[in-house]
């Protein structure tokens, strides 16, 4: 592979960026899963103690925005999860195969893979976003929260794992060149509390 050094330093300086970007909503995400641990535990302690004590307390908008926050949590914590390696992976070959091959295979992958899956996601879910704001979506549960904010995130999303797509490929080009390292996420599942 030949490929300039000041041409890959760009390229690892926009990784890096995007990296950035990928980590900040990541840490969104870590308190938005506490919030949603807090929501949940709400509507499961008001659901049994209405039921104790004959009175309905719960509310279709709180039921609602623990299943919105689950969402948001799994769309905006996808790249979150590529960038730390934490995606599953069919692991038993993977890891017995040298480093050089690791790197093709995710080269591959991520070109014929997750690059036309990303950008089809994004295409796909335009439409659907730019009707739900034309008709200001609404649940049709009564009380219900409105449902365009949220589908507002899903070609977001997309387009966040795309970029950090990018990047991935940019430290797996950068691993290939020789004498060039670039710094390692550690798989979130090894790290230590």
């Amino acid at each position: 592979m030949n490929i300039k050094q000041e041409t890959l330093d760009r390229w690892i300086k926009i990784s890096e960026k995007i990296d950035h970007i990928n980590e900040k909503v990541g840490t969104f995400v870590y308190w938005l899963t506490l919030f949603m641990v807090i929501i949940s535990a709400y509507n499961a302690i008001t659901r049994y103690l209405g039921r104790f004590i004959g009175v309905d307390l719960a509310s279709n908008a709180l039921i609602e925005l623990q299943w919105y926050s689950f969402s948001v949590v799994f769309l905006l914590g996808a790249a979150y999860g590529l960038k730390h390696n934490a995606h599953v992976r069919v692991d038993i070959v993977y890891n017995f195969w040298p480093d050089k091959i690791k790197t093709y295979i995710n080269i591959f992958g991520t070109i014929f893979f997750l690059f036309p899956f990303t950008i089809l996601m994004m295409f796909v879910s335009i439409p659907a976003v730019v009707n739900s704001w034309k008709v200001l979506e609404m649940s049709p549960d009564p009380g219900g929260l409105p449902r365009f904010p949220l589908k507002t995130l899903i070609p977001i999303a997309f387009f966040l794992l795309f970029l950090q797509g990018i990047s991935f490929l940019v430290k797996n080009l950068a691993h290939l060149k020789k004498g060039y390292q670039v710094e390692e996420e550690i798989p979130i599942t090894e790290k230590t509390v």
